[in-house]
């Protein structure tokens, strides 16, 4: 049976972005029988923001909520924690022995965050993460990893340490394939719309998160940059509403010349008055849920946790056994 592997990081609030990008089939995805899908908490990767200790807790228990909400079916699908799969260090530490400072050098994140504020202050840990992340994939013989195109750069590293290690040893890593959604990929700042829409954004102004309530979502949408002109159309000149016009049709499912047709001389106002009105429709059921789960005394995050806890170890403790007897590690 194929196997499939999916992230969310515990790090900030869940973005319309992130929803639209990915969580949204993740319900689907998990219900398909012939693939074993595995949803994972990589809340060790978090450490290098170095967040409070509560705030991690919470948020990580809230991205399984939202898992969740989704409608990951834990019954017929894997929810884990990172940090309670030790493997998940072990095996890092193993392949970065079979990782280039190139190669790390050439990470976009790492890279972006050393040109903006310096390398000598930069975390190890955030240098490194891209290792895990390969050992993340690599421990469930992962065929297929959804990501966003941000994130492909991370699938290729992954793909040529298991490469390496493969040609070294013998067939031991399975070598995974990135899957990038076309539809929505990539959607961006409310109020910037040169920059994708981010959880890790500390003026979340131009960003819907998922805990937003109706009338905030309401507020920064109607808010929203426009472009100049007042026609509801997409262009390399309307980047701003060309945002709004993809959110619109995922979420409706309609296309996007169809809304174009639609609102052909009914200006802006209208437009982003709909769309709030979409946006809401879709959150709220979701938030609603996901409530629900975070309240004191549900067991479903515990339970599906547990659940979850016992498969991920199951496969990631055999295949670090394999890893060490190819290696001579007693």
């Amino acid at each position: 049976m194929k196997r499939v592997v999916s992230g969310i990081k515990p790090t900030g609030d869940v973005t319309l972005g992130n929803y639209i990008g990915a969580m949204r089939r993740w319900g689907e995805m998990s219900a398909n029988p012939e693939k074993e899908h595995f949803f994972f908490v990589p809340n060790l990767h978090a450490l290098t923001v170095r967040p409070d200790p509560a705030e991690l807790k919470r948020m990580s228990r809230s991205a399984v909520a939202w898992l969740l909400a989704c409608g990951v079916d834990h019954d017929h699908s894997y929810i884990f924690m990172q940090s309670q799969v030790p493997a998940h260090s072990e095996l890092t530490w193993i392949l970065n022995n079979y990782t280039t400072l190139g190669e790390l050098n050439r990470m976009t994140q790492f890279k972006d965050k050393a040109g903006r504020a310096g390398s000598e202050g930069q975390l190890v840990g955030l240098y490194d993460y891209p290792v895990m992340m390969a050992a993340d994939i690599l421990l469930y013989d992962a065929e297929e990893v959804p990501v966003g195109e941000d994130q492909k750069q991370h699938v290729e590293l992954t793909r040529d340490i298991a490469t390496r290690f493969n040609n070294l040893y013998g067939d031991t890593f399975v070598v995974p394939q990135p899957t990038v959604q076309k539809e929505g990929a990539r959607i961006m700042n409310l109020q910037d719309p040169t920059k994708k829409m981010s959880k890790r954004d500390l003026d979340d102004s131009g960003n819907i998160l998922l805990d937003d309530d109706e009338k905030t979502i309401e507020k920064k949408i109607l808010k929203a940059v426009t472009d100049s002109g007042s026609a509801v159309a997409t262009g390399a000149d309307k980047p701003a509403l060309t945002n709004m016009l993809v959110i619109m049709s995922v979420l409706g499912g309609k296309s996007i010349e169809d809304l174009e047709l639609q609102y052909a001389g009914r200006g802006y106002g209208e437009f982003k008055q709909d769309l709030a009105d979409l946006v809401v429709h879709t959150i709220k059921p979701l938030r609603k849920v996901h409530d629900q789960y975070m309240k004191e005394g549900s067991d479903k995050i515990d339970s599906a946790l547990k659940h979850g806890w016992w498969r991920a170890s199951e496969l990631a403790n055999a295949k670090l056994t394999r890893v060490k007897d190819k290696l001579g590690l007693l």
